[in-house]
């Protein structure tokens, strides 16, 4: 088996697929973890979403974390085994594609690509929120007062970000990686630092977070409603590690590195990211301040009044490191299953998408095409933003139902006796045994249950009128439609490996 051969190019799995190797297979331990980190990104993810959560349930709502770690954990372990058989790029994508059928494959790949397309328009909006608070002169447009100030700017920064990773990842993966990496260390340490200085300021203990202090009173469904809709703002978070995966094809051993990699990237975000969470309600000076559950405000005014000096501006700082990697490891994982997809022919323009650069090693076109879709969507929030609101909450929605269409047939395979594949346990790669069935159970379940509660028409989250209250099912229904009515139209007459790709040794 390959798996037991030496060097990283013959542990690679590629025989599975049939593909030559064109990438530069160069990333480390270090750089796979990383890439699954800067990801789900402990500061990016919790400085953005801590408020919505607050506002919403209260210092409980943060129950929600460790009940979303249960549930994303059990879709890692998933993810685990089938990076151990199939590291290879666009992972969500070939995965389904190898468990499911060739439509499952597609439809997968195409909810992930415009979902990450989406998402990665999102993340860089980031910056207004911490930039500004640095430096006032990062305010470009107008004084921040005017009725358009706050978005207009916001869609200025985040274009000169999206500007930034197009030219890294056009650049190479040794480039996107040690920056990567860089940034991801500076990230984890500055993580680390704000949670131990907010535990140094503590002014209540834990018991704040066994009451609904009110909030849920004279709803429908009480507490557990308001709960259900702060869990969001975990949901929002924790995902994203298969990214480790998807940079298989480049990853020195991946059938090893990847599996650790996922593993360690989702338990390292959970440990710290819910240690500032934990430490910054128990350290907040007033739990009644509106400026706690305020988008103005959220964590980073709880870490401005507790930290003292200039140190708050430090962290802000680093919290705009975090943003830029974030940026950087959703658009390079968009690139690899742009390529994945294009190398088999799979999206209009495939062997432009999967030309790879014989220089730098790395699809250059994917990266440009998708930096210009995401500036695209960019502009829609200076005139809607609540409509670009509903689109970035629809992409997670997205990304779930695209992990779903793996957990999926991965436990119908299991039920049919064919996973795992005996040569896994044979070749010494992770296998979770015994306990897969169990495991895989509550993978699909978990997916099901929290892609409906993303998805519930809720006024508070999607607004008016009805075509964005209903918007997960509207806008996804128009998304899904579009991909599937060129599929059937064009694809799926033409899908099949590219010439330029296929290895000389095709898989049997």
């Amino acid at each position: 088996m390959a798996g037991n051969e030496a060097g990283g190019r013959s542990d690679s799995g590629m025989e599975h697929f049939g593909y030559k190797e064109s990438l530069d297979r160069s990333i480390g331990a270090f750089g796979s973890f990383a890439a699954g980190v800067s990801y789900i990104s402990i500061l990016t993810g919790t400085f953005q979403l801590f408020y919505f959560g607050y506002g919403t349930a209260g210092p409980a709502y943060l129950w929600s974390w460790p009940l979303v770690l249960v549930g994303q954990l059990a879709v890692a372990l998933c993810f685990m085994e089938l990076a151990a058989k199939y590291p290879i790029a666009g992972s969500v994508y070939n995965w389904s594609k190898q468990l499911g059928s060739r439509i499952v494959g597609w439809s997968s790949g195409w909810l992930m690509l415009t979902a990450s397309i989406v998402t990665l328009s999102a993340v860089v909006l980031a910056l207004q929120l911490n930039l500004p608070r640095i430096w006032s002169g990062f305010q470009l447009v107008g004084d921040g007062n005017g009725p358009n100030d706050f978005a207009i700017n916001a869609v200025v920064l985040g274009s000169v970000l999206i500007l930034f990773t197009t030219v890294v990842n056009a650049i190479g993966v040794r480039w996107m990686a040690m920056i990567n990496s860089a940034g991801v260390f500076i990230e984890l340490i500055a993580a680390c630092l704000i949670a131990i200085i907010l535990a140094f300021n503590i002014k209540r203990g834990p018991e704040v977070f066994f009451h609904a202090n009110g909030y849920g009173a004279g709803k429908s469904g009480g507490f557990m409603s308001a709960f259900l809709v702060a869990s969001l703002a975990s949901l929002y978070v924790m995902y994203g590690f298969d990214t480790a995966s998807s940079l298989g094809e480049e990853t020195l051993e991946p059938r090893r590195t990847a599996p650790k990699a996922i593993l360690r990237a989702i338990l390292a975000s959970f440990v710290i990211g819910g240690a500032i969470l934990v430490f910054a309600v128990m350290s907040a000076p007033r739990l009644d301040d509106p400026m706690i559950g305020s988008s103005s405000g959220g964590l980073q005014y709880i870490v401005e009044q507790v930290m003292w000096g200039p140190l708050g501006k430090i962290f802000l700082v680093c919290i705009v490191v975090a943003v830029t990697v974030c940026s950087l490891a959703v658009h390079t994982a968009a690139i690899r299953l742009s390529f994945a997809m294009a190398r088999d022919n799979a999206l209009p323009f495939g062997e432009g998408l999967a030309h790879v650069n014989p220089k730098t090693q790395t699809p250059i076109m994917p990266a440009i095409v998708i930096g210009v879709i995401a500036e695209l969507i960019l502009v829609i929030n200076i005139g809607q933003p609540k409509i670009f609101t509903v689109l970035t909450s629809i992409a997670i929605i997205m990304i779930y139902l695209a992990y779903l269409m793996v957990t999926g047939p991965q436990l119908r395979r299991r039920l049919q006796g064919q996973w795992p594949p005996p040569d896994l346990a044979a070749g010494g790669y992770f296998t979770m045994g015994r306990w897969g069935m169990l495991v895989n159970v509550v993978a699909v379940a978990w997916g099901a249950g929290m892609a409906l509660n993303l998805a519930w028409p809720r006024e508070s989250v999607y607004g008016t009128p009805w075509y964005n209250t209903w918007g997960a099912f509207v806008y996804i229904a128009v998304i899904l439609g579009a991909g599937l009515g060129w599929y059937a139209l064009k694809g799926r007459h033409h899908i099949g490996t590219l010439a330029s790709h296929q290895s000389a040794r095709r898989a049997p």
